[in-house]
């Protein structure tokens, strides 16, 4: 039993992932290898001079990892509800988790296959995002979505900082108080 899954290893969804793994959580990073970011030239992201978007998704992939999240390379064909959290149906296999984050970027169709409300993209070319609150919480308790599924801006940048925001508000709501998480240099 996973406390977080997160479903897409995109900008929002590694960084969820590795916030979450960070916090010491257990923590499963599910990636079908399909981000749109792997399209990408990136010139804009803070920190960084110029990447290209394979680099950045490995780079994050990585990330997560070596704070603990575990990945798997497979696709979610559903989720179901159980006395304790989900039920996720991988290609072969089933994982359960606590606290679903769905980070799947322009993709909607496991959302509405399981129920979640969607609405109106705003972005150009982003039809369908799902409906979500502030903190990134969909209309089924526990589930969660990030990044260009929750409506915010394609930009790798700001899916990465929404994927980090809903992943320390899942922390927050699991810990029982609010979750800071900040290193300092050592002297």
């Amino acid at each position: 039993m996973y406390d977080i899954a997160v479903i897409g290893a995109g900008p929002a969804g590694a960084t969820a992932a590795l916030f979450a793994a960070k916090a010491g959580k257990k923590t499963l990073l599910i990636d079908n290898d399909k981000t749109m970011t792997k399209r990408a030239w990136v010139e804009n992201h803070y920190g960084v001079l110029e990447i290209s978007g394979p680099e950045l998704v490995e780079t994050g992939k990585k990330q997560a990892s070596k704070l603990g999240a575990e990945l798997v390379t497979a696709t979610v064909d559903n989720i179901t509800e159980t006395e304790t959290g989900f039920k996720i149906h991988l290609d072969n296999q089933t994982v359960e988790s606590n606290q679903v984050i769905l980070a799947t970027g322009v993709l909607t169709d496991l959302a509405e296959k399981i129920g979640l409300a969607t609405k109106e993209g705003t972005e150009p070319r982003i039809k369908k995002v799902i409906s979500v609150d502030s903190h990134g919480k969909t209309n089924k308790k526990g589930i969660w979505a990030a990044g260009t599924a929750a409506g915010v801006s394609v930009h790798t940048i700001i899916t990465a900082g929404d994927g980090a925001k809903v992943a320390i508000n899942v922390i927050s709501e699991l810990n029982g108080e609010r979750y800071v998480d900040h290193d300092v240099l050592k002297s």
